[in-house]
């Protein structure tokens, strides 16, 4: 990260949005852990390839929040600052609306999803595909990785080669895992 871009990060005024995110705290994740880590991991994972946009940053703090927390008083988010508007705005096109399965959602997001909701997509799947190792339910696993390759590889193709690669990196390791696991299961049953 250059040193204009570090300038940049430090005007963007992240941590009303961090404050935010902490509502999340508690609130597990099936993986483990919990969703508040899950918006930091987001984050992280953005800054790591190089994106500064403030809004894209701050919604990845919140992206979450709409969802978990139903009965959030959505004024709060608009009024946190001057982007408020456009966070919460880029916050609704990666949230899921009642009324959508989830393959309907993420067609969603690829189709008609701006630039920044499928970055911002894409750096959540990461995260969420990377807490993988850490759940043993293998049918879940075999969903979400099958979940991954036919809707959200196709929208990383849309918007980044790096991030593209660390997804199918990341599918590319759960599968060996989900293998693996069946294996020894086999073999601990005598198959």
């Amino acid at each position: 990260m250059t040193t204009e871009q570090m300038l940049h990060l430090s005007g963007s005024h992240l941590v009303p949005y961090i404050q935010i995110a902490t509502l999340l705290i508690g609130k597990s994740r099936y993986g483990g852990g919990n969703m508040f880590r899950h918006q930091i991991d987001t984050l992280a994972i953005l800054i790591d390839y190089g994106y500064i946009d403030s809004v894209l940053l701050k919604a990845s703090l919140i992206h979450d929040v709409i969802e978990d927390i139903p009965d959030l008083n959505h004024n709060i988010l608009l009024n946190i600052d001057f982007e408020s508007h456009a966070v919460y705005d880029l916050v609704q096109e990666v949230s899921r609306r009642r009324d959508e399965s989830k393959p309907d959602f993420l067609l969603r997001v690829r189709e008609k999803g701006s630039h920044n909701a499928k970055i911002l997509k894409v750096a959540d799947r990461i995260s969420n595909v990377i807490s993988l190792g850490f759940v043993n339910n293998l049918d879940f696993i075999e969903r979400y990785i099958k979940e991954t390759v036919d809707y959200v590889l196709p929208i990383a193709n849309d918007v980044s080669e790096h991030m593209t690669r660390e997804l199918s990196d990341l599918v590319e390791s759960r599968k060996k895992y989900l293998q693996n696991f069946r294996s020894q299961q086999a073999v601990a049953k005598g198959e």
